[in-house]
């Protein structure tokens, strides 16, 4: 065995929960759309609390199965992680309820952000209701981190991967799809050396997952299906606009968002600044400075933080709405923005996801993707300190050295009421042992309050 290298001890078996019906699942999924505020970290964090910990749908090794291929698409991986589960429970049904109502209720509230933007110029009174849920979040992020670090990092070579994954994306802001390729390649030299590495995902605990359904069969007429399929309605709007006499913006605006999908590695942000350039630069769809606004939206609604895109594309369509009325091509222009984003995550899951399955007891595999398991914990670590910055912090700086760049709070811009909210959520979850909907249902009354009050 290689030095510094342990076998990781069997998982232990606990009792399957009832798999769910799909009508349970449709209202689980229903309440996880509606609580995912906290970009990917908070939404991971709230699936496995809800899925793993509390209801015993999915075992821990197939959620983490499933977030490592995630992890290796454009666009959202929690929007894509709720889809492959969601397909897994109940096959693609479960798969397009799963990912609809992961996006719909944040598209629905940023849609009606981006018409007050638009119509008023003015969010900030939002901001009083989503003060509590956001320091609510960051106590559930840890403590995601903390549950997915215990069961992931079985081994010296998976904590050194993790360490060096955060380190990679914290100290030198390294590209995220290079650190996860990085940590599969590290993990199949592992097993190429006769390394053990804890098999994440891959038959070494089934004891739930026996739940989920298994005929799953990949095959190349389901993937041309598949290609078929979700091609076709990725392509729908094109056809749309081409029988309304093809209007020049939103050809544009349907054109630039899809190749978005198919290159935003990494979440929202690995793109955001190329998208503000080209929206504010070349298409003059936004004036300077309301990306931000957009990002500032994005980030007090549930949902995939990507969803800054819908009320880019509102904007554009609002501003040069073509024959039709200024609220109405705003509206156009968000639904489609919208449609050419997430459609094709349906379709990385649908063609991929099976495959994937069928290979969960190729060792090989299982080594990379064991790898990728321990990178991911150091991914979402990074997550949560960023996230923790900018809830406790009203100013957050860069400092950079040669290549290192270190995100820096002023400490003096520090808000003791997040501070203070984010510690009670703590202790409900930890040690009062709250759930997550009771938590975010106090802290975010708590912060309507003391907003109220003057005292945030």
């Amino acid at each position: 065995m290689t030095a510094g290298i342990e076998t990781a001890a069997r998982p232990e078996q606990t009792a399957p929960a009832e798999a769910p019906s799909f009508s349970e699942a449709t209202r689980v999924w229903t309440k996880i759309g509606f609580l995912s505020f906290g970009g990917p970290a908070g939404q991971i964090a709230l699936m496995h609390k809800e899925l793993v910990d509390e209801r015993r749908w999915i075992s821990e090794s197939r959620f983490l199965h499933a977030l490592n291929f995630c992890m290796l698409l454009p666009g959202p991986e929690a929007q894509q992680l709720a889809t492959y589960i969601g397909w897994l429970m109940h096959g693609w049904r479960g798969g397009v309820v799963a990912g609809t109502l992961f996006v719909l209720p944040g598209f629905l509230v940023m849609l009606g952000l981006s018409t007050a933007y638009a119509l008023w110029g003015e969010t900030d009174w939002l901001g009083s209701l989503f003060f509590g849920l956001k320091a609510a979040v960051l106590a559930i992020v840890i403590e995601a981190v903390i549950r997915i670090g215990k069961r992931s990092l079985k081994t010296n070579a998976m904590k050194a991967i993790a360490l060096l994954a955060f380190l990679a994306l914290f100290l030198l802001n390294a590209p995220f799809p290079l650190v996860i390729l990085l940590a599969g390649i590290a993990g199949y030299v592992l097993f190429r050396t006769g390394a053990r590495t804890p098999a994440i995902g891959h038959g070494a605990a089934v004891e739930v997952a026996d739940n989920l359904r298994t005929d799953h069969r990949a095959s190349p007429k389901g993937a041309l299906a598949a290609v078929i399929l979700w091609g076709a309605l990725w392509a729908l709007p094109f056809v749309l606009i081409w029988m309304a006499g093809n209007p020049g913006q939103y050809s544009e605006i349907g054109s630039f968002f899809s190749k978005m999908a198919v290159v935003t590695f990494g979440g929202a942000y690995a793109v955001l600044s190329y998208v503000a350039q080209q929206a504010v630069d070349h298409y003059h769809w936004l004036r300077p400075g309301e990306m931000l606004d957009g990002l500032a939206l994005a980030e007090t609604t549930p949902g995939p933080l990507v969803l800054v895109l819908t009320f880019t594309g509102f904007m554009a369509a609002y501003r040069n709405p073509g024959g039709l009325p200024p609220l109405a091509g705003g509206i156009t222009g968000a639904i489609l923005t919208t449609w050419v984003t997430f459609v094709p995550c349906f379709l990385w899951i649908f063609l991929g996801a099976p495959w994937i399955e069928r290979l969960r007891e190729n060792k090989a595999l299982a080594s990379a993707l064991a790898a990728i398991s321990a990178a991911v914990t150091g991914v979402i670590l990074n997550l949560a300190i960023w996230f923790a910055l900018h809830v406790l912090f009203a100013r957050v700086d860069t400092l950079r050295a040669g290549p290192f760049a270190v995100a820096s709070p002023e400490w003096t811009t520090l808000d003791p009421s997040a501070l203070v909210l984010a510690l009670a959520s703590a202790i409900l979850l930890f040690r009062l042992k709250a759930g997550t909907f009771a938590t975010l249902a106090i802290c975010g009354t708590a912060g309507m309050v003391l907003k109220y009050l003057g005292l945030a």
